[in-house]
């Protein structure tokens, strides 16, 4: 945890923006019987961090035991520190309003939710879920959602080539994907297990981008963070395109442009603007009409 807060500092100075999140993790985390005592060091950690840093933590499942211990430790301690809370295991809305009522209890109640989709139930009400206002993001949890198969996925659903092929771990994706966008939440593509194979996951991260809808994903080891941010970044042509677009569109109070010989309204605007906010996230370097749409205002 102390390494991944340190390489968020180093990039967030290298890219000029934060861009990635760092998981505090409670759940697989803590020893068993010592649950308190690990969510008491990840609110350590997190205090020590910059104002900077994107940090999130994730609890155990609502029916652990020791969730409502880590919601009150976690959500009482740091609820002006972190970002959101990680709920792992959400089979249903019920499971999200007992999450939202910890929070409530313990005077977090401006914290969002992101939740894990992870099992065959779950993805049923993906879109229920992902309609409460609560909740900010969905993420697919592939190894839980695989095992809660009995047998039925064989374990290369879990492997960075099987888990775009089997057709019920691609359904799953495409559920949670779809749930999102449906609501103006946030797809988060599960995680590659390969840490030592490059290829493949730029491989799973390019398809998850630009197949699958989504538009966040998760690593597990330092060596994956830079290959996702470049599979999901847009392309140096895409970002001047795009700046373009939305530089004639203003020009023009936003009514029709043509652009290379296409015709261009509202709804094309709204993409490209898009397609520049990720290349701000993604820590693209972005032409120069373009740039002061992000630049902060120092009083």
């Amino acid at each position: 945890m102390r390494k991944s807060l340190q390489l968020q500092a180093e990039m967030t100075e290298e890219f000029g923006t934060c861009v990635l999140d760092v998981t505090l993790d409670c759940e697989d985390g803590a020893p068993v019987g010592g649950e308190a005592e690990h969510a008491a060091m990840v609110v350590a950690l997190a205090m020590l961090a910059s104002e900077k840093a994107r940090i999130a933590v994730r609890v155990h499942a609502v029916n652990h035991p020791a969730f409502e211990s880590d919601m009150a430790i976690i959500a009482g301690k740091l609820a002006h520190k972190i970002t959101h809370i990680m709920v792992p295991k959400v089979e249903s809305v019920d499971d999200v309003i007992k999450a939202e009522q910890a929070l409530l209890a313990a005077s977090a109640d401006h914290l969002p939710l992101h939740v894990l989709i992870e099992s065959p139930a779950a993805v049923h009400r993906a879109f229920e879920i992902a309609a409460h206002p609560r909740v900010q993001s969905l993420s697919f949890g592939l190894m839980d959602f695989v095992s809660a198969h009995g047998g039925a996925i064989p374990v290369d659903g879990m492997g960075s080539r099987g888990q775009f092929t089997h057709p019920l771990v691609v359904r799953a994706k495409l559920e949670i994907a779809s749930s999102c966008h449906a609501h103006g939440k946030v797809p988060s593509h599960c995680v590659v297990t390969e840490f030592n194979d490059t290829a493949a996951l730029t491989a799973a991260a390019r398809r998850a981008a630009r197949e699958l809808g989504y538009t966040r994903m998760w690593s597990i080891h330092p060596k994956q963070i830079r290959p996702i941010l470049e599979a999901f970044a847009p392309t140096e042509g895409e970002i001047e395109d795009a700046a373009k677009i939305i530089a004639s569109a203003a020009h023009a109070d936003w009514a029709l442009i043509s652009f290379d010989g296409k015709l261009h309204d509202r709804a094309s605007y709204r993409y490209f603007w898009q397609v520049i906010e990720r290349a701000h996230q993604t820590g693209r370097a972005l032409p120069a009409d373009a740039q002061g749409y992000f630049q902060t205002v120092v009083q």
